[in-house]
Order: C-alpha cells, then sequence, then structure tokens
C-alpha cells in the first residue's frame, strides 16, 4: 500500500552571482586584469576609464521581471527610471589609502628561439638515416619530455608507431634507434630511468680511474650509492675512502635532468604581481591595494541615451522592445560586475588589514620570531567573514614588504607551546629546525632523535615525529640520505 507524506526542507544554496563573486575574489591580479578584459569585451553597456557625462544610478533594490530575455515579458513594466539618472555614479574606489598608484606596465618580453624538440630534430637531421628511420627517430624525439626522460616503455611506442604512422618494427630496432636518439645533446637525454641518464653522461667524459669507478657503481651498486650505504661500497670494490669520494664526485656533477636546462631557459619568467603593498611611515604600517584591483567603470552613455529614446518614444514597436530587454540584460550585468569588483576591492582589504593587525610585531621589525601563530579562523572571526573566503584570499594573493614579496599564505602558521607555556608559531620552529640542520656535520648528521633533544635543549619540547613531521614538510631528507663523504 503506498502512503503519501509531506516533508519540508530548508537549503540553502548560493546563486550564481555569488559563486561568480567567490571566484573572482580568488583570483590574483594578473587573472583579474583578464577576467576585466574578457567581461568589457562581452558586455557592451560596461566601459572602462572615467565618465564625464551623466551615468546611471547604481540601484540596489531588487528587480521584479525576469531577466532571462524572455519575449513572453512585458516591457511595459520595466521601470526606465530606474535606469535614467542626471546624477553621477559614485565612484566606488575608496580613496583612503587604499589603493597604490602603480600604473606603470612591467612588461616581460617573450622567449624566442627553438623549442627542446626542434633542437633535438635538428640534430637528428645530421645523422643518415632512411625515411623510415627517421620517422621512428622523430617520434622516438616526441616522446621525450621536458625533463629529457622517455617515461614510456618501448612496446607501447612499437603499438603507437603501428596505428598513428603505419610502420611495424622490433624492438630490438626501436633500442638501436633509441641509442642513437642518446648520442644528441645535451648529454643524457632519451634515458628510461635516472641510472640510464647518468651513464650515458659519465661514458661521454674523458677515461680516468674516478670515471671507471663511478660507472661500476652505476651499473653495479646503484641502490646502495642511492641509499649511501658508503662503507658497504668501500668493502665490495677494496678501496679507500678518498677514491670513493672522487667517484661520488664524478657522479654528483652529473645532470640529472637534462632537459632541464635547455627548457628553463626558454620558458617565459614568471611575474608576480603583488596584491598589496605595506610600507613602513613614521613607525606606522600603511596598507595599500593594487591600483590595478581597483579599475574605473561605468556604464555606457550609449546605452543611456537608447533607454532615453525608447522612453520618448510614442509608438513602441516589437522590435524596440527586443532591443530594450536585451539593453536590459546587458545593463543588469554591467551593474552587478561593477558592484562585484566594488565587493571584492572591500574583501581584499578588509582581510589584508586584519591580518597585518595580528601580525603588527612581525611587520614592524621583519623578525620572522615575532610571527604570531595565526590560522585562517583567527582572521575569519576578527572580519566576520567565512574561513573559505580567507582562504580564497590567503592562497592566491601576494603582499610587498620592505622585507620582500611574500605569499600571504606564508604569514598562517600553528601555533606550540614552549617550556615556558607561551604559544609560538610551528614557522618559527621549523625555520630553528632548518638552522640546526644546515649547521650540523654532514659526515654525521643528526637522526631525528637528536634533532628532538636539541630543540628541547633550545626551549621547544617536540616529539620525534614531529619533527619528522616538519622535515618532511621542509623537503628535508632522513639523517642517511643527509650524510656526505
Amino acid at each position: 500500500m503506498l502512503k503519501q507524506s509531506l516533508n519540508f526542507k530548508l537549503l540553502q544554496k548560493l546563486s550564481p552571482q555569488q559563486i561568480q563573486l567567490m571566484k573572482m575574489i580568488q583570483l590574483p591580479t594578473q587573472a583579474f586584469e583578464q577576467r576585466l578584459k574578457q567581461e568589457l569585451e562581452e558586455n557592451p553597456a560596461l566601459e572602462s576609464g572615467k565618465e564625464n557625462s551623466d551615468e546611471y544610478e547604481d540601484s540596489n533594490s531588487e528587480d521584479d521581471y525576469d531577466t532571462t530575455g524572455n519575449e513572453n515579458i512585458d516591457t511595459e513594466d520595466i521601470n526606465i527610471d530606474e535606469y535614467l539618472s542626471d546624477d553621477e555614479i559614485p565612484n566606488y574606489k575608496t580613496q583612503a589609502n587604499n589603493y597604490s598608484a602603480d600604473d606603470d606596465e612591467k612588461n616581460i618580453p617573450y622567449a624566442s628561439g627553438t623549442s627542446f624538440t626542434q633542437h633535438l630534430k635538428s640534430q637528428i637531421n645530421t645523422y643518415r638515416l632512411t625515411e623510415e628511420e627517421e620517422i621512428i627517430s622523430d617520434f622516438l624525439i616526441g616522446s621525450i619530455d621536458d625533463s629529457g626522460y622517455i617515461r614510456r616503455d618501448l612496446i607501447d611506442i612499437l603499438d603507437d608507431l603501428a596505428f598513428t604512422q603505419n610502420i611495424f618494427t622490433t624492438e630490438e630496432e626501436l633500442e638501436r634507434l633509441l641509442k642513437i636518439v642518446q648520442q644528441l645533446d645535451p648529454a643524457g637525454v632519451g634515458a628510461r630511468n635516472l641510472k640510464e641518464c647518468l651513464l650515458i653522461q659519465l661514458k661521454r667524459k674523458k677515461e680516468k680511474p674516478s670515471r671507471t669507478l663511478a660507472i661500476n657503481i652505476l651499473e653495479n651498486s646503484f641502490d646502495q650509492f642511492v641509499k649511501k650505504h658508503y662503507s658497504k661500497l668501500l668493502q665490495k670494490y677494496h678501496i679507500a675512502e678518498e677514491e670513493l669520494k672522487e667517484g661520488i664526485q664524478q657522479i654528483e656533477k652529473l645532470n640529472p635532468k637534462p632537459g632541464g636546462s635547455f627548457v628553463g631557459n626558454n620558458k617565459i619568467a614568471q611575474q608576480i604581481v603583488p596584491d598589496f603593498t605595506i610600507r613602513i611611515v613614521e613607525g606606522e604600517l600603511e596598507l595599500t591595494l593594487n591600483s590595478r584591483n581597483a579599475p574605473e567603470l561605468h556604464i555606457s552613455n550609449e546605452y543611456n541615451n537608447l533607454l532615453k529614446g525608447y522612453k520618448d518614444s510614442k509608438d513602441k514597436s516589437k522590435s524596440q522592445k527586443d532591443a530594450v530587454m536585451f539593453i536590459k540584460q546587458k545593463l543588469d550585468a554591467a551593474k552587478w560586475f561593477i558592484d562585484a569588483v566594488k565587493q571584492r576591492q572591500q574583501t581584499l582589504f578588509l582581510n589584508m588589514s586584519a591580518i597585518i593587525e595580528h601580525q603588527k610585531e612581525y611587520f614592524l621589525s621583519g623578525d620572522e620570531r615575532k610571527l604570531r601563530p595565526m590560522i585562517l579562523k583567527d582572521i575569519a572571526d576578527a572580519i566576520n567573514m567565512d574561513v573559505s573566503t580567507v582562504s580564497r584570499v590567503a592562497n592566491s594573493k601576494y603582499v610587498s614588504t620592505p622585507y620582500g614579496t611574500k605569499l600571504i599564505k606564508e604569514y598562517f602558521s600553528e601555533s606550540m607551546k614552549n617550556d615556558e607555556g607561551e604559544d609560538v608559531s610551528t614557522k618559527e620552529i621549523k625555520n630553528i629546525l632548518q638552522t640546526v640542520i644546515r649547521e650540523e656535520s654532514k659526515k654525521k648528521p643528526f637522526t631525528d632523535d637528536k634533532l628532538a633533544a636539541i630543540l628541547k635543549e633550545k626551549g621547544y619540547p617536540i616529539a620525534r615525529r614531529t619533527i619528522a613531521k616538519y622535515r618532511e614538510q621542509l623537503d628535508i631528507p632522513v639523517a642517511r640520505l643527509r650524510k656526505e663523504m
């Protein structure tokens, strides 16, 4: 037997405009400029720059009509006067020290020249190869990544050659042509793993005892070398410690990413545009927002004239009504975008002001030991915003300070109590840990237990597992891998 029931649910959903606003807040300055450019291109009712003519009133009232452009909407219900005003729209850019005059464009020249793949293909053309061998060699070169490695199995490349080039060959033939590719510069290119890459480079060097030992170590004791089991290597090869040191130095001089140097020189350097600037003026902190985050926007004056013409017209044709509906949609979109830019600007400034207030001692001195523990919730509670909004600001925005330009999220850290019961930033502890490891003897590096004991002596009672966690976050290997000859 079927039963009917009635349930009430209360759901909270973000509108499309709210979602777009959240995305806009997350954008750094350069990405925001692209978003602004896109909006100006797509919406003819929106214009940039100062406007001296009469503007539209920035109405915040809710419209009582549909904005979908449906033809069934009666345009007589549209309040034209709501869009027309003789007053200039107030300039939403707050003038009280919240933007900096850094409008000068700082363009980075684009790199030019041949690509890494073209560089390799130009070399393979100097070899005498058949037409089929040239196609296979080019295919192998095309399989090389930016680091200079071929990460795919030869059997997979054989299948691709058959399907895409209609070339059927053997794995032995492919291996032979790969050896030719591996003769190209930079040395080590075309290797399938690190061991092969290092061996290719070593075999191009001049013959000497240390080179022979290095080749022998890589070919027969690669795992022991990687794990730095130097005592086992000394016993296996019956050599003195100085000889082993010379052999290892031969390997350490090699390039583990032969393609990296070439590709890196042809990439366009990433330009960091600070979203904020902090200055110290007469002992006080001054925060400014990059002026590129606060553009001058206004509604197109031509659309004002179009609406006036429609209002004064006695006979309103269907084409005129359709045009007014189009104009209305564009005006609504332009108004929303201007308001969204204003909200974005206010949100950024509010978040950064709270961060400065929380870390005032650090920004005044530059001493990282004065960085207070700070999590996203601390700032969210201070400005009465959601944690996700603070996260969007912190994870993608840069601030220029007297001590360098940094990502805002670098100022956030958890807290930990020292032996005096005071809350200290984990960032401070990580800095001390880095210093201790940097100053240790590389012949006998400190274990995690020893590091925990040293930090305890300095007033930071930290467990060994916490030391291991911080060490991994700092990308510092274990003691055995930090060991040197």
